[in-house]
């Protein structure tokens, strides 16, 4: 198996922002993609974003490579050679998805799920044609953020995984292996991580949000720009991490429940900017103001480590 992306042919399920922009990624490379999206409203609205992103992302000449359907009938299977899943993130809509898709495309497809935290081999339990099915996890934005992490589940064929890291490499992202399937894969579970410790330490009266926020930011979140924790070891000493290790290691919050400064605002209904406040209070203006703000700090940064992305054909 070798996917070419001129010659590959793609739909992916869910016209969403994450869905638009997985899209955008790989018709820049190449690839002709379809989006599937049922809901009317929104598939109208995807021509224009399609051709702004295009735009914004220097690859106009291949928007033609995009076009929309509205339902799984409507595709012509026998020509599509993979399939990506950008559905909400609910283990029983997966689940009836891919037993769906099962059933439409040819045995040679690709079957893929962008799930953010199910375990690739829950969503594919009791599917027949398992070993052709694998998790590509995108972060938003999906066309801004390079990197994307190839999931391996219990039984996904090596030459699957192999192939779709080359066909994304050529698409201009910066693929990781997970080779073992586990709740939150690779990215996430080190994000997770680092919230954990950061929410308790404001629950214990040790920073305040903002500060922990700036530390990340102006400190080692800088740094990660230029290395990530292994290389970044290497050049400080490892023995200056051994030792600062086996003194900060055990005093690590280690507790199974998340931070009460986190579940109490999720209790009040304060999840950030969808409902107003969160950690923080917004206003329209002031959303907007900041999603632009993080929009061009990640335009910035994708320039400092441009050299270091695979370049698009």
């Amino acid at each position: 198996m070798l996917f070419t992306p001129s010659e590959t042919k793609v739909v992916i399920v869910g016209g969403g922002t994450m869905g638009a922009d997985v899209a955008a990624v790989c018709a820049r490379g190449g690839c002709a993609v379809q989006v599937l999206e049922p809901t009317t409203e929104r598939r109208a609205l995807l021509p224009d974003y399609f051709a702004n992103t295009m735009i914004d992302l220097g690859y106009e000449r291949r928007l033609h490579l995009l076009s929309t359907a509205g339902s799984l009938e409507e595709i012509d299977w026998s020509e599509i050679d993979l399939v990506i899943e950008c559905v909400p993130e609910r283990l029983d809509i997966k689940q009836e998805l891919f037993a769906k898709l099962e059933q439409y495309a040819k045995p040679e497809a690709v079957l893929v799920s962008n799930s953010a935290s199910f375990p690739i081999s829950d969503i594919l339990r009791g599917l027949k044609t398992a070993a052709r099915m694998i998790g590509l996890h995108f972060f938003m934005p999906a066309h801004l953020v390079p990197c994307v992490e190839v999931v391996y589940g219990e039984k996904t064929s090596p030459m699957v995984g192999e192939s779709l890291s080359r066909l994304m490499t050529a698409c201009g992202m910066v693929p990781v292996t997970v080779k073992k399937d586990l709740p939150g894969f690779l990215a996430n579970r080190l994000q997770h991580a680092l919230s954990c410790e950061a929410f308790a330490m404001v629950d214990a009266g040790i920073a305040s949000l903002k500060d922990i926020d700036k530390a990340v930011r102006f400190d080692f979140g800088f740094r990660y720009i230029a290395a990530g924790p292994a290389m970044q070891r290497d050049h400080a000493g490892l023995d200056v991490h051994g030792a600062g290790g086996a003194t900060i290691y055990p005093t690590l919050n280690n507790s199974p429940d998340i931070a009460k400064c986190l579940s109490d605002r999720i209790a009040s209904g304060k999840l950030g900017m969808k409902t107003g406040e969160g950690f923080y209070s917004w206003t329209a203006e002031t959303m907007k103001a900041e999603r632009e703000r993080y929009q061009e700090a990640l335009r910035a940064g994708l320039k400092i480590i441009q050299k270091d992305i695979p370049e698009i054909k």
